[in-house]
């Protein structure tokens, strides 16, 4: 409370040292953002900057809807006469920024380009089951499978990989043309990237004649930059003791919504204390989300029962639930054997970053646990060293998010005995045959009604052995100029508003 009292009043004074600068550009919208994008070429870039940036300048083949189900994109209509065959009917006419005609060579281009290795990425693992791509004609697409794999459709949607010119290749990491509602103008490392309305855009034209991605490191001086009037906009980067500093002012306005970025606890699963479900259940009753979730962020976040986000079409919400219940956590330890010796159970570890939030919600839980028992011993690592022991398995227990990768169901493979490091993220090592059958089952099924019943399922057996405690999910919260209007937050987080956004004249 002393830290967060000194917070407020440096920042009080900070703000009021500043006036206010002279009239922004009433043509261009400033977006604060923490960090320049790695690479803009859709086909590349995996960072949340290059993609969220990527998605106004490219169009995908598919979109996504506001339950995370796909929707039409540049493909119009789509087909699937059996599970190793997918037919896109492109939408016609459509162009790319520099005036050439997008067709299904570009398409199919786009993807061999993955496939065949003339772009090397990181994404190219996701179109794995892709055995060849055929273009007929200028508006049919034709994916041919080597085995089904429902998660196609997602992995060309929004976000996933936009579609480049014919013949792409390097350059576009320098100079990228997309079709997109937005034209890339330019961009200078660790200070800007400016892009411009595409006035020939085939779908919704954009309001906004320019916006300039700021880039601002520190979270105060993009506060200040708000404050002043230099930046416009910024999206999930303020802590919430400077939002609520800043709603008060008169030129700025807050807006938030339910968001899909999670924080959940691992396990390792091969630890001797750990791998006993009762120990991990009795953990789960120990923490109380509520004060963390009202001091910790401001109220803005929404507990969780799942790694997928409420506002997904295969999220289910009737599986058993953790309330705080001290008494109950007692019982399971109690049966687990592991009676109190001097109020002390057992020693547990939980590895984390540094981050500021991080560590303060787990001295809450180390607080929490102490009063069934367990004493928990923290250790905090700068970001790189941390990430690598949870990859690595070297750890009890730790405290992570998932940012973007769970609002596809096909975020379950993480727990599927095939995927211990350092085949993928199965970092807890936890396995159950039933879990891998189900998670098989529907990768291969393209009904999306079957998909959503084995998704049930697999949620209840994972809400009862808990390899994960899932947390809660982050609120999206948005601080921007009153000049600006027409704002629309998607739960993705992404940058899409942009889309419909307008600047008052």
């Amino acid at each position: 409370m002393r830290r967060a009292s000194f917070v407020l009043a440096a920042l009080a004074l900070l703000f009021s040292l500043l006036c206010c600068s002279g009239k922004p550009d009433p043509n261009t919208l400033v977006m604060l953002i923490e960090s320049s994008p790695t690479n803009l070429d859709p086909r590349i870039g995996v960072d949340a900057q290059s993609e969220r940036i990527d998605n106004l300048i490219f169009d995908d083949l598919l979109s996504r809807g506001d339950n995370l189900d796909v929707a039409p994109g540049l493909a119009e209509r789509w087909e699937i006469p059996d599970p190793l065959t997918y037919v896109f009917h492109l939408h016609h006419p459509v162009t790319f920024h520099d005036g050439r005609p997008l067709t299904a060579r570009d398409v199919k281009w786009t993807f061999d380009s993955l496939l065949t290795g003339k772009i090397r990425s990181a994404k190219a693992a996701a179109y794995r089951f892709v055995d060849r791509i055929d273009a007929p004609d200028d508006s049919t697409v034709i994916f041919h499978m080597k085995e089904p794999d429902a998660a196609l459709l997602w992995n060309l949607s929004d976000g996933a990989i936009g579609i480049v010119p014919f013949n792409s290749g390097n350059e576009m990491t320098i100079h990228p043309v997309g079709s997109g509602p937005f034209k890339f103008v330019s961009s200078e490392i660790d200070k800007e990237v400016v892009i411009e309305r595409n006035n020939d855009y085939w779908g919704e034209k954009a309001k906004l004649p320019r916006v300039r991605f700021a880039v601002v490191p520190d979270a105060t001086t993009e506060a200040l930059e708000l404050r002043k009037g230099t930046g416009d906009l910024t999206i999930n980067a303020l802590t919430p003791d400077t939002v609520h500093i800043l709603e008060r002012e008169s030129n700025l306005a807050v807006e938030h919504a339910p968001g899909t970025e999670i924080q959940y606890l691992g396990f390792n699963l091969r630890d001797p204390i750990l791998k006993d479900v009762r120990v991990r259940q009795a953990i789960a009753y120990a923490i109380d989300r509520q004060p963390m979730i009202q001091y910790l962020w401001g109220g803005w976040a929404q507990p969780a029962r799942s790694v997928l986000p409420p506002q997904s079409w295969a999220y289910n919400g009737d599986v058993p639930a953790y309330d705080h219940n001290p008494e109950k956590a007692q019982a399971l330890l109690d049966a687990a054997g592991y009676p109190a010796t001097n109020g002390v159970r057992f020693h547990i570890t939980m590895k984390t970053s540094t981050t500021e939030s991080t560590r303060l919600m787990v001295a809450v839980i180390q607080q929490q646990l102490r009063e069934v028992g367990i004493a928990l011993d923290i250790r905090s690592f700068e970001s790189a060293t941390f990430l690598a022991d949870i990859i690595n398995g070297a750890f009890q227990l730790y405290g992570l998010r998932w940012v973007g990768g769970n609002q596809d169901p096909d975020i379950f493979y993480v727990f599927h005995s095939s995927r211990f490091p350092p085949n993928g993220a199965n970092r807890g090592h936890y396995s159950n045959p039933k879990v891998d059958a189900l998670i098989d089952q529907a990768r291969r099924e393209v009904d999306q009604n079957t998909r959503k019943s084995t998704y049930a399922e697999l949620q209840r057996i994972l809400a009862e052995e808990l390899p994960y405690i899932d947390l809660w999910y982050l609120d999206n919260v948005l601080v921007h100029n009153q000049r600006v209007r027409n704002l629309r937050l998607n739960p993705a987080g992404n940058y899409d508003f942009l889309r419909t956004a307008e600047l008052a004249k």
